[in-house]
C-alpha cells in the first residue's frame, strides 16, 4: 500500500478506511452506494453535526489519529444522547493534506469505529477531500424508540440541576499540553478522548428530564442556553461540585483555580439536566443546582464574572 494518501488516491483512501468499519444491526445498506439507508424504527431521526479543525481542535503533536477519531465521534455520540435518543450511525467527512500518510487516516477511521461501537452504532459512510489541514466533519445519526425527545426548553422553577459525567479534565489536560508537558497521564488522556457517559442520556429521559444538555462549552455556558430556552433562572451550587484530585494537583502547579475549570472548560461532554424535585436519581447522577424563576446562570446565587465557557468566534 502506498505510504501517503495523495499517493493512494480518494477512492483508493476510501477502500482502505471502509474495510476497517463493521456495520451494525441498525445499518441496512452501509458504505458502497451514493447513500447508506439506516433503520428508523418510529419514523423519526435525531440528526446533529460537528466539525474538527486541525490545530483549532487537535494537534497531530498532541493527539494520535486513534485520539482524534474517538473525539470526533463523542463529540456526536453526546449530542445524541442529550436528546434522550440511543445513537445509531456516523457520516464522516474527511479533509486531508495529499502528503497526509495512509496509516493516520486509517487510525483515525479505527478510533471513530471504535468509539461508535461503545453504543452499538456504525460508521455508514461520508466523502473525503483535499484540504491544507486536517478537518473531521461528523454528523450522527439517532433514534427515540418511540419516546419523546429532552429539549433545553423545559427546565422549570423547583426543577434540580444534576450532572452526568466528569468536568475540568479536558481543559486540565490543555493546560498542561499548552506549556509543553505530558503529565499527569489522566488529564492529557481527557483532553485526548472525551468520557461520554454513554446511555445517561436515555436513562435521563426515562426517570422525566425536562431539560437536558450536552456540556461541550462549559458548564455555565452550557446551562446559560437550557436557562434562555426554558425562560429560568439556574444556580450552580460550588460545593456541590466535584472537583477531582488531579485537577487540583495540575492547577496547584500552573497557579490556576481548578474550579475554573470545572465550571468552564469544553471537551469533557459530561450530561447536565433538569428533573422534578421529587425525582430519585442513580449514583451517577449528582444534583448540583437549582432552577429558579427568573433569567440566566449564577454560582452560589452570585454573577460569574469570568467567561462562562467557549465560543468559537470570541476573541477573533
Amino acid at each position: 500500500m502506498p505510504d501517503s494518501v495523495g499517493e493512494l488516491g480518494e477512492f483508493g483512501l476510501i477502500g482502505a478506511v471502509t474495510a476497517r468499519l463493521p456495520q451494525g444491526p441498525d445499518v441496512l445498506l452501509g458504505p458502497g452506494d451514493d447513500s447508506a439507508v439506516v433503520a428508523a424504527p418510529d419514523g423519526r431521526v435525531v440528526v446533529t453535526t460537528d466539525l474538527l479543525v486541525e490545530n483549532r481542535h487537535f494537534r497531530r503533536d498532541w493527539s494520535a489519529a486513534a485520539d482524534v477519531g474517538h473525539k470526533a465521534a463523542a463529540q456526536n455520540l453526546s449530542d445524541i444522547e442529550a436528546m434522550g435518543a440511543r445513537p445509531t450511525s456516523l457520516v464522516v467527512g474527511l479533509g486531508v493534506p495529499a502528503d497526509l500518510p495512509v496509516s493516520w487516516a486509517v487510525e483515525l477511521s479505527a478510533g471513530l469505529g471504535e468509539e461508535a461501537a461503545l453504543v452499538g452504532a456504525s460508521v455508514v459512510g461520508g466523502d473525503v477531500v483535499r484540504s491544507p489541514l486536517v478537518v473531521v466533519s461528523v454528523t450522527a445519526l439517532g433514534t427515540l424508540a418511540g419516546a419523546a425527545p429532552v429539549l433545553r426548553s423545559g427546565a422549570r422553577a423547583g426543577d434540580v440541576v444534576a450532572l452526568c459525567g466528569r468536568l475540568g479534565w479536558a481543559e486540565a489536560g490543555y493546560q498542561v499540553l499548552s506549556r509543553g508537558f505530558r503529565t499527569p497521564r489522566a488529564v492529557v488522556e481527557a483532553h485526548r478522548r472525551p468520557a461520554v457517559p454513554y446511555g445517561a442520556g436515555a436513562e435521563a429521559a426515562g426517570l422525566g428530564a425536562t431539560a437536558m444538555c450536552d456540556v461541550s462549552d462549559g458548564l455555565l455556558g452550557d446551562l446559560g442556553h437550557v436557562a434562555t430556552a426554558s425562560g429560568v433562572l439556574i444556580d450552580v451550587s460550588p460545593s456541590l461540585l466535584v472537583v477531582a484530585e488531579p485537577l487540583r494537583e495540575v492547577a496547584s502547579a500552573l497557579g490556576a483555580d481548578p474550579l475554573a475549570w470545572v465550571l468552564t472548560g469544553g471537551d469533557d461532554n459530561a450530561l447536565v439536566a433538569t428533573f422534578p424535585a421529587d425525582v430519585e436519581l442513580p449514583e451517577r447522577w449528582t444534583v448540583i443546582g437549582s432552577v429558579s424563576a427568573g433569567s440566566g446562570v449564577t454560582v452560589g446565587g452570585a454573577e460569574y464574572d469570568q467567561p462562562a465557557g467557549h465560543d468559537h468566534f470570541a476573541g477573533s
